[in-house]
């Protein structure tokens, strides 16, 4: 079967054939016939993270199949700087309203934004007591998560956001974000942060983590981190060592705490970033994270490329097979969301609602259609 072709749930007999002797990654990187084997009930489900939270978009996730979200109770204001209880419930009874889960909600800081455009960055930057004051405003925000009802909370721990190079041409005059590193040109060379190596940065997570996954335990909420997009050289970029960069850095992070609430946002995107043969990596990266029950939401988009050079492309056109991604997923029993995550952008379709209802049909047929030859 060609990798790069989309395999619709409404084909034929023939092509559900096609998808059921597909082959399968083995555990050592190669490719195996694919075997009978019995399969745990499907726990995944599709879901999203676009924002805002209200009625059109609720009702815009709706017709298109979504019932589990990421969302976003309203920002908390400057002077208080965290969500009180009875804004996660409102936020939550919306979702009900319009028959969809709130499973996870995104914290209003700690985002994958560059430091140097930060505001709230003293977690990562170690600056006291200013850290502290945050730590203890997650620590209210995780509360409240749990007085209403929501499990996961997803949240990022970068220095330097989303790196990028020029944008580059695509399919049906869409384009591409895209990573070259030979053309990246670090500006400044260094940020606000100044020099951090990979020493001080697992410092800096330890202790926000030391201090943030006992409560998440004792509340039962599940803190979701999200890896770095992308990696970068072990000598680091702009001063930044990027420690959640590479599958061993993730590793060791979720070993600090050895906790059921301390886990990972899976960005099978930025994770494929980090490898050099993306479609047999992958695999071993699910399957090391899933079997410890280390992952709590998935970001489910592809690539062309790899390691320092990739373009986030459309999910059916990539170099990994995305219907034995998800296998490998149900393989290891992962119960959660999974969804779309940095769409092509066209001129025709400035907000992204094409793209990503494009992609939520992508990932409800491959669900379905594994469901179906099971």
């Amino acid at each position: 079967m060609d990798r790069r072709q989309f395999i619709a749930v409404g084909g034929t007999a023939a092509g559900a054939a096609t998808l059921a002797g597909c082959s399968q990654p083995a555990a050592n990187g190669g490719e195996e016939p694919a075997a009978k084997k019995e399969m745990k009930p499907m726990r995944m489900h599709v879901g999203t993270q676009r924002g805002p939270t209200n009625p059109e978009m609720l009702q815009y996730f709706k017709r298109h199949g979504i019932n589990h979200i990421v969302g976003y109770p309203p920002r908390p204001p400057a002077d208080r700087g965290y969500w009180l209880d009875e804004e996660v419930v409102q936020t939550r009874e919306m979702c009900e309203k319009h028959d969809i889960e709130l499973e996870v909600v995104a914290l209003p800081f700690l985002s994958s934004s560059h430091i140097d455009r930060e505001k709230r960055g003293a977690i990562m930057m170690a600056d006291s007591p200013e850290r502290d004051r945050d730590i203890e405003h997650i620590q209210k925000m995780i509360i409240a998560c749990s007085k209403a009802g929501v499990g996961i909370l997803k949240y990022n721990m970068s220095l330097l956001g989303v790196l990028r190079t020029e944008r580059t041409p695509g399919r049906g005059g869409s384009t591409y974000s895209t990573w070259d590193i030979s053309k990246a040109k670090p500006d400044p060379p260094l940020t606000r942060a100044g020099q951090v190596n990979e020493e001080q940065a697992f410092e800096r997570i330890t202790y926000f983590l030391d201090r943030v996954i006992p409560a998440a335990a004792e509340y039962k909420v599940h803190m979701a981190c999200h890896p770095h997009d992308p990696g970068v050289p072990p000598e680091g970029y702009q001063g930044i060592n990027r420690v959640l960069g590479t599958p061993e850095g993730m590793y060791k992070f979720v070993s600090i705490q050895d906790s059921p609430y301390h886990g990972m946002n899976l960005c099978l995107g930025s994770t494929a970033e980090m490898l050099h043969d993306p479609d047999k990596e992958i695999h071993d990266v699910i399957r090391t994270l899933g079997n410890k029950q280390k992952i709590f939401n998935v970001h489910f988009r592809n690539i062309r490329g790899g390691r320092d050079n990739f373009q986030e492309v459309w999910p059916d056109e990539g170099d990994m097979n995305m219907v034995n991604i998800a296998r490998t997923l149900w393989e290891v029993d992962y119960p959660h969301i999974v969804m779309p995550d940095h769409i092509p952008r066209h001129e025709d379709d400035p907000n992204g609602r094409q793209g990503f209802a494009f992609s939520y049909g992508h990932i409800i047929g491959i669900l379905q259609s594994l469901q179906t030859m099971g």
